[in-house]
């Protein structure tokens, strides 16, 4: 009987192991891939043909409106960061140099309504989202992008931001993108329409985040990733200029930045042994942006002190070397396709098109820390899954006492 049942006897399953290259590669990883996924849309704008060349797959008629001013504002949203640390004599010094002169070069023709690849439509509605992640991209990149751009380029930026003011906004996460645009005037120019600034932190803060509430976007039990994708990254970036400039409402901030510390342990925990993550709620054609906020809170170095700044590269790295280190996400010119992990339309939203696929980039935000920083230069780290999977000590999944 017992050599009967013993057939069935399950073997051991060896522990997962990652091989552990050496630790510089990582960076060199994610700058190789921020290029393989920026490049063709930077390059593109810089010479006004986006719309000739971006090859769109789109569900709706309207995302051939909107599609460019997406792909466009969310790479840039995303290497911003990066773009900020300046030039320098390192090889990837002098490649952010090029980088700089690039997206400049891009700006300038995407606000000029003469050109081919002009992009700043009021209509249709859905503009108004890139519209904000732009203005977060100019925040981001203050220094090297903003300061740099030529007076008449900032003024017609100026120009449309306070347009954008025509285009209202539902009453949920998208006051935020009204919030943030009025921030990133407030820090360019001084002047701002504060009620359209604060009306979005009273929401969340009084409302919407009170006690154990969780914002689900108006779906009863929704289970997504926006408060990652927009709502924490967004909050985090207005609430920093509004107690710069010393609004009442600035005071959120410390409270904000816990709450954005406590959803990146959350998402550190998302990521399996083996790279992957919950495949749930919409817009899971984002990709990496689905851990904006744990690569916001990586770069803003608020992650929670039981988190190891290696565990979220050593993770960020695997996940990211899932998804592109092939070409499984990639058509001809090097565009992005629709999908998770390869052509998958099916589980694209009506409203999804390529330029939509874009805030993949927002997982880069860490390369605005220096390559001496800890999160670079810290030796390879298991994150708190691969650990837990392979019988090490993990510690308990905390709360934070507000």
């Amino acid at each position: 009987m017992s050599k009967f049942f013993g057939r069935f006897k399950k073997e051991e399953e060896e522990p997962i192991f990652e091989d552990q290259v050496p630790v510089w590669e990582d960076r060199i990883f994610w700058v190789e891939t921020l290029q393989k996924i920026a490049l063709p849309v930077l390059m593109s704008v810089k010479k006004d043909s986006l719309r000739k060349n971006m090859l769109l797959e789109s569900k709706s008629s309207e995302g051939s409106k909107f599609a460019y001013l997406q792909a466009f504002a969310r790479v840039f949203n995303g290497i911003a960061p990066w773009l900020e640390l300046g030039p320098n004599e390192s090889e990837e010094g002098r490649l952010r140099d090029k980088y700089i002169d690039l997206t400049i070069r891009a700006i300038s023709v995407a606000v000029n309504p003469k050109r081919n690849d002009y992009m700043f439509y009021n209509e249709p509605k859905q503009s108004l989202v890139d519209m904000a992640l732009f203005a977060q991209g100019l925040l981001r990149s203050k220094n090297q992008i903003w300061l740099n751009l030529p007076m008449d380029v900032q003024a017609k930026i100026i120009d449309e931001l306070k347009n954008s003011r025509m285009i209202a906004p539902y009453e949920n996460h998208w006051l935020l993108y009204t919030s943030l645009i009025e921030a990133t005037l407030l820090e360019f120019t001084g002047e701002c329409d504060k009620e359209r600034l604060v009306y979005a932190i009273h929401k969340f803060r009084d409302e919407w985040y009170i006690g154990d509430a969780i914002y689900n976007d108006g779906e009863d039990f929704a289970s997504n990733y926006y408060n990652s994708i927009f709502i924490h990254p967004m909050l985090n970036d207005i609430l920093v200029v509004m107690r710069k400039y010393g609004l009442p409402e600035g005071e959120f901030l410390d409270v904000q930045f816990m709450r954005s510390s406590r959803l990146a342990s959350q998402l550190e925990r998302c990521i399996s042994p083996n790279g992957t993550f919950p495949v749930v709620g919409r817009s899971m054609t984002y990709r990496t942006g689905v851990f904006h906020t744990l690569s916001q809170v990586a770069l803003l170095r608020i992650l929670p002190r039981n988190i190891e700044v290696a565990q979220v590269r050593s993770a960020l790295t695997k996940v990211l070397r899932n998804l592109f280190e092939g070409n499984q996400n990639f058509a001809n010119g090097g565009w992005l396709i629709t999908g998770l992990n390869g052509h998958q339309t099916e589980i694209a939203e009506n409203d999804i098109n390529t330029g939509s696929l874009y805030i993949c980039c927002s997982v880069f935000l860490p390369l605005g820390l220096d390559s001496n920083d800890p999160f670079w230069s810290d030796d390879f780290a298991e994150w708190s899954s691969l650990k837990a999977w392979n019988g090490r000590a993990v510690g308990s999944d905390q709360p934070i006492d507000f």
